[in-house]
């Protein structure tokens, strides 16, 4: 279940020769991620054989365009890197069409509005004081300026996404596109209802699946790919890969947002990139894969349970996927005090918004430290320490740091540094 050991080194000798500077950087960073409980949950550890790609020759090649199709000579290598991924991500996700060129999820989400949309078009998604992203209509963000969006929340009570206003909204706007998905929603998303909200009103309905993608692949969490029109994702968190977004669609579509994302939205691909993404979707379709996603959903339910009972309100009373939201002022602190004094402790995590919550909530996920080998059991350690380090000072935070380096020290995610 953890990640096979790396080298020893996290530096090459030419960078630790050339450039003494940046390797310290690059080593120090190495050190933080192995010496404190990642729970991010937006970030996990990629493989040695993922890193490997990234560090490759691949990186030097300029490949506008698409395999066989390309404005520069050279890339039958790279043609091949890219076909490869692109055939991998059809067959773990179901899709007809894979655009595995996105560089980032928003970067995805943008391809998509461009494919489907005008500017001046209405869009129902999440808002986001409920949990939707920056590209779910943020006034700062691109989709904010150029697209009407209009949002959805979740029910007072339970949390969850309250299904009938969603209709109820669709039918008073009628938008172009309905957009699920979310950056802090712990439960699983009914596509099923989505789709046949989107029908209703004759909309596209466009699935920001970043953050449960790796489920999907994992067999953990229901896929997006029957029901919507266009799925965004990313290709990090739960999946395990490297930075960067994909987009999968049916056929009728492929023209559609392959234009948009190149020459719309992008240039160039970054092949060494892609050839990264091609081998987490290969190691993703391994059986492995299938015991460490469902291994994270169970770590994400025990830690959740066990934060529950020291105090914390867990929002949605739990979880079905790698994240928990929480509300830590049970506990007589605000989400940006708690997350201070958690990582003075050796906790890194986000804060979020919580719905109907007046100030900052936390945002914590179990894909990193899954990924490391942890379980159950130190699942309910981690609840502890979270929760000491909450209710202490300076004095408590030191301890709980200590403790957090013996426990991680027994994971280490890439083998003992020297």
């Amino acid at each position: 279940m953890a990640v096979v050991s790396a080298p020893h080194t996290a530096t090459p000798d030419a960078l630790l020769r050339q450039d003494p500077e940046m390797a310290e950087v690059i080593l120090g960073e190495t050190r933080r991620q192995a010496d404190s409980l990642q729970l991010i949950a937006a970030e996990n550890f990629t493989s040695p054989a993922v890193l490997a790609a990234l560090g490759s020759p691949l990186a030097n090649k300029y490949a506008e365009g698409y395999p066989g199709h390309r404005y520069h000579g050279g890339c039958e290598l790279v043609d091949a890197a890219e076909r490869i991924a692109i055939a991998r991500a059809k067959a773990l996700f179901g899709a007809g069409h894979a655009n595995v060129q996105s560089h980032s999820g928003s970067s995805a989400v943008l391809a998509a509005y461009a494919a489907l949309l005008r500017p001046g078009d209405t869009v129902l998604a999440m808002g986001l004081p409920y949990g939707g992203h920056l590209t779910h209509g943020a006034p700062v963000n691109f989709s904010g300026r150029w697209f009407d969006f209009v949002g959805y929340g979740v029910d007072a009570g339970t949390g969850l996404i309250d299904y009938p206003q969603v209709r109820a909204l669709a039918r008073e706007h009628r938008p172009k596109a309905v957009v699920c998905g979310s950056i802090s929603y712990p439960r699983h998303i009914d596509y099923a209802a989505f789709r046949q909200i989107a029908e209703d009103v004759g909309a596209y309905l466009i699935a920001d699946a970043a953050h449960p993608i790796g489920l999907v692949a994992g067999g953990a969490a229901p896929n997006p790919v029957p029901y919507a029109d266009v799925v965004c994702a990313t290709t990090h968190k739960v999946l395990r890969g490297p930075r960067g977004g994909m987009i999968l669609c049916g056929e009728e579509l492929a023209e559609r947002v392959d234009r948009a994302v190149f020459p719309f939205t992008q240039g160039g691909a970054q092949m060494h990139t892609i050839a990264a993404k091609a081998v987490a979707f290969g190691e993703a379709a391994a059986p492995a894969f299938t015991v460490y996603a469902h291994q994270v959903v169970a770590n994400a339910r025990a830690l959740a349970k066990a934060l529950a009972a020291e105090g914390l309100r867990i929002t949605t009373d739990g979880t079905d996927t790698h994240l928990i939201t929480a509300d830590p002022a049970p506990l007589g602190v605000d989400g940006r005090t708690a997350r201070g004094r958690l990582a003075a402790a050796g906790v890194v995590l986000d804060t979020c918004a919580l719905p109907y919550v007046e100030g900052r909530g936390l945002r914590l996920g179990t894909a990193a430290v899954t990924t490391q080998g942890m379980s159950e059991a130190e699942m309910a350690r981690i609840a502890l320490l979270f929760t000491s380090a909450l209710r202490g000072g300076a004095e408590t935070a030191r301890r709980v740091r200590a403790e957090v380096r013996e426990l991680v020290g027994r994971f280490p995610p890439y083998g003992k540094l020297s």
